[in-house]
């Protein structure tokens, strides 16, 4: 399994960071599975810069329905269509919580109805908490609800050796950590300092102790306001956390 995250960033415009997007890669040949967890802003172009293979993504999976992770998938379908020769004509399904479907039906009513026949099949499809489903013949989906909007979800992506778990956005869980217990990387959001807490979002103690509930093997931090880069990310997640940790940038990739 391959992990590259595309964007790093939140809703704050930053110089060297786009919103959210990440790409989990799976297996060869016709049964790869190319996995963009999140589409934010930014990301399709980021994309393009960092040499992304976005034409052969094969599934899109987005945690909930804030800009800074959605904003780019009108992009993406309208690149697939139009920003290639030849088109798409391969088919791709979009995953996401309960009102995802709604969601691109409202986006058509304002980007135009060719999202919803974009001129190759286009599947939408809403997971149910933990719910399992196959994305390709060794790859699994499931989601988990986490609070941080009334939709919101993290993702498991396992492979039948190894498992990632992608926190979205999120604040503290108790069942969160349950859940993603043993995962082998643990990308979770890391959005504000201490002096910043709020409920709906991770201070980097925070992801530390959510690390650690886990039992993660490795954590990946992403989603970093400005404010939170200012301090000692690394060494306030050592306080909770003592194994391999990652501050993502734009592009950073690893396989595992």
């Amino acid at each position: 399994m391959k992990l590259t995250t595309i964007g790093t960033g939140t809703a704050a415009p930053h110089g060297a960071r786009v919103s959210a997007a990440h790409l989990v890669e799976s297996g060869h040949g016709s049964g790869a599975v190319r996995l963009l967890l999140d589409c934010g802003s930014g990301a399709v172009h980021r994309m393009a810069s960092l040499g992304v293979d976005w034409p052969a993504i094969t599934h899109v999976a987005i945690t909930h329905f804030h800009a800074d992770h959605i904003a780019d998938l009108p992009m993406l379908l309208m690149g697939w269509r139009w920003g290639q020769l030849p088109p798409r004509s391969a088919p791709v399904t979009l995953y996401g919580p309960p009102g995802t479907g709604a969601l691109i039906e409202r986006m058509a009513g304002v980007y135009g109805a060719w999202m919803l026949a974009p001129g190759f099949p286009c599947t939408v499809r809403e997971l149910l908490p933990d719910e399992i489903v196959r994305v390709g013949e060794h790859v699994t989906l499931s989601a988990h609800p986490v609070p941080h909007t009334a939709e919101s979800v993290a993702y498991s992506v396992c492979d039948g050796e190894r498992r990632l778990v992608y926190t979205g956005d999120t604040g503290v869980s108790e069942a969160l950590g349950a859940w993603s217990t043993g995962c082998d990387l643990l990308l979770a959001e890391c959005s504000l300092p201490e002096s910043m807490v709020v409920r709906e979002h991770l201070t980097p103690r925070q992801a530390g102790q959510l690390a650690a509930h886990a039992a993660a093997y490795r954590l990946v931090l992403t989603h970093f306001y400005p404010p939170v880069e200012a301090v000692d990310i690394l060494g306030e997640v050592a306080e909770c956390f003592t194994g391999p940790t990652v501050l993502a940038t734009d592009g950073w990739s690893i396989e595992f």
